[in-house]
Formats: structure tokens, sequence, C-alpha cells
């Protein structure tokens, strides 16, 4: 799984012009499913991103997380992510999961993080065109590969 985790000030979800989700200060994070992905990739990516401390303290030092701020967070699937551009100028795909393998790991992670934060996260429409739109606070983002765990 590879995620790009956006602290936000702002971010909505929009699909054919309906706002599906939209939230104040926390972070959007745009989730990336590949083959071989599981359980276990949830089950270290969801604290792991709750528990991030990318949030300013009162001294405006990165040192809270998301839990510790009570803001909010969106996800919004992205095969995209696992884009490979080592050949041509087409990038292919083909490292993504298939929407029936991919789709229920986005609804767990989903449901993992909803979790780890004690209230639900917004969503996208999995496999919908979707208009994303924020405001990166900082900016602060932060790619994370849960088969590279750096």
């Amino acid at each position: 799984m590879r995620a790009v985790v956006q602290r936000v000030s702002s971010a909505s979800v929009s699909i054919a012009g309906e706002t599906v989700a939209s939230i104040g200060s926390g972070l959007l994070v745009l989730l990336g499913i590949e083959d071989g992905d599981a359980a276990e990739d949830i089950a270290w990516l969801a604290p792991k991103i709750a528990r991030m401390r990318i949030f300013p303290d009162e001294a405006g030092l990165m040192n809270l997380a998301l839990t510790d701020t009570g803001g909010d967070a969106i996800v919004v699937s992205q095969f995209t992510l696992h884009a490979s551009t080592k050949k041509g100028n087409r990038p292919s795909f083909i490292r993504a999961a298939r929407p029936e393998i991919s789709e229920p790991l986005y609804r767990s992670f989903c449901e993992a993080l909803d979790q780890e934060l004690a209230k639900p996260v917004g969503r996208g429409r999995f496999g919908a065109d979707m208009q994303v739109a924020l405001i990166n606070d900082g900016p602060v983002t932060i790619v994370i590969d849960t088969k590279n765990r750096e």
C-alpha cells in the first residue's frame, strides 16, 4: 500500500458537482493498493497515519498527531500511485490491484482509520471520477509505502 498524506487546512471531494466529503484542519490521504497488499498492511498503516506527529504544537514544532489535534481525515482511493514510468511516456498501472481486490482493502483501511481516530473519516467513492480540492498546510506532504517502511 502506498499513501500520500497531506496536512491540510481544508479539503473536499466532489463527484459530478456534488460534494461527498469535506473537512477543515486534518489529513487528506491518497491511498494506492497494489497486488500483494493485505490486512497486515492496513494494520501497520492506519495507526501510523493517525499517530504521525506532523501538526504543530504551541511552540510551532511538529509534535502533535491527528489523534492529538482532533482533526479530521479524508481517504481517496488512487490506483495511479502505483504507476510505472520506467518505459515510454505512457504510465503502466499493472502493479495496481484489480478492483475486486482493492475495493475491499480500501474499505477496510477506512474502517481501521475510523477506529484509530474514534470517528468516521471522509471518503471518496471508489472508481468514481473525483475532483479533490485541498489547501495544503505547510506544505506538509509525506509518502508512505508499506513495502518500504522507512
